[in-house]
């Protein structure tokens, strides 16, 4: 009996666990694009006018601030859109896309994509701080 409530405490832990890192309502069901931006590693995936990034890599108690920057360079990169916002924590980003010059033919990435980024500036708005960061291909 006691081995018993064990495994199911243990089952419902890893049912629950399986939530963690997967993609919102939206988003099930598309392939991600694992983009490393300045050491934060996301899993961008696209629908229409929104994409997702969900950061894989574990980094201590990172700010928002500049996580949303390179989510947001990572949902560009991806969709090839310029993102206009993007709202979320630190572990789960979604960004507004506006895609008036992406071509129709457009398909999301399925390769590995790395930028090296540094900060070049920094700056707050109100209670929101901006960070610039400037990347290149790697």
């Amino acid at each position: 009996m006691m081995q018993s409530a064990a495994m199911l405490r243990l089952l419902s832990l890893i049912v629950l666990l399986a939530g963690c890192g997967g993609p919102g309502r939206e988003f099930r069901g598309l392939p991600a694009t694992r983009v490393d931006v300045g050491g934060s590693v996301f899993d961008v995936r696209v629908r229409g006018n929104l994409a997702e990034a969900i950061r894989v890599n574990p980094q201590y108690a990172p700010r928002f601030g500049p996580i949303r920057e390179r989510a947001g360079f990572a949902m560009a990169q991806v969709s090839g859109c310029r993102v206009v916002g993007v709202l979320g924590d630190q572990a789960v980003a979604t960004g507004v896309l506006s895609c008036d010059g992406r071509p129709a033919n457009w398909a999301q990435p399925a390769a590995l994509m790395r930028f090296d980024c540094f900060e070049v500036d920094s700056w707050t708005s109100g209670d929101t701080e901006y960070t610039d960061f400037e990347c290149t291909p790697y």
